[in-house]
């Protein structure tokens, strides 16, 4: 049974999936409280499922762009388990999750989180028939203005858009529409199937070394 966490951002999710189905998730939002929360979510998760600690046989974590603390969080609990009981860990890219939700179609889809200030992180991929949705490698923190200034070509934002970017794109001439809020979720059971695929292609993470990605690094300044 692997756990995949993910507390990147405001937004919680966990899920149990045992590589044929997920068993049980859980998603909701979390406005700063991931240190009180993120525990007892867990053990109540399990509890549904009717599962136990000792039943885990991997860990899956939502690896950022995302805030400090949310990752900090997170990690602390993944690497916990995974070195404290041997378990594998895989880390997965945070706007990867949200990707994974989305349906194919021709054109570029673009994920984004909230940075704070106005502003988001934003990424771009394009799908590949053999592969899925692939990451174009342009991971930004933009403006929504930015944002849709880029767009030349039939596109879709998925992911955390807030008032401001909603209005923006509606209100847009570019070639852009926004994915239904169902598939803007993040959800921890896309999290876990990204895991699996990497488990089963045999691409571990070391829990010693594994680090976060995120939004901006502790004590730098940013605009």
């Amino acid at each position: 049974m692997l756990l995949a966490i993910d507390s990147a951002t405001r937004v919680l999710s966990l899920a149990l999936h045992d590589g044929v189905r997920v068993q049980a998730e859980m998603t909701w939002s979390s406005p700063n409280r991931h240190t009180v929360e993120l525990t007892p979510a867990i053990q109540e998760l399990l509890t549904r499922a009717h599962s136990t600690v000792d039943a885990l046989t991997a860990l899956a974590i939502s690896q950022g762009p995302g805030s400090f603390n949310g990752l900090r969080i997170g990690f602390s609990i993944a690497k916990g388990l995974a070195m404290a009981r041997g378990l594998p860990l895989f880390a997965i890219p945070t706007l990867d999750v949200v990707a994974a939700a989305q349906p194919s179609f021709a054109g570029a889809l673009i994920a984004v989180l909230q940075a704070g200030r106005g502003r988001v992180c934003a990424g771009s991929y394009l799908w590949q028939d053999s592969a899925g949705w692939i990451g174009q490698n342009d991971l930004r923190i933009v403006s929504w203005e930015e944002v849709l200034d880029r767009i030349d070509g039939e596109s879709m934002i998925c992911g955390e858009i807030d008032p401001y970017g909603r209005a923006l794109i509606e209100a847009s001439s570019r070639p852009v529409r926004m994915a239904a809020p169902a598939f803007s979720l993040r959800r921890a059971g896309f999290l876990a199937e990204l895991a699996y695929e990497r488990w089963r292609d045999g691409l571990f993470d070391d829990p010693a070394t594994l680090v976060p990605i995120y939004l901006h690094q502790p004590g730098v300044p940013h605009p």
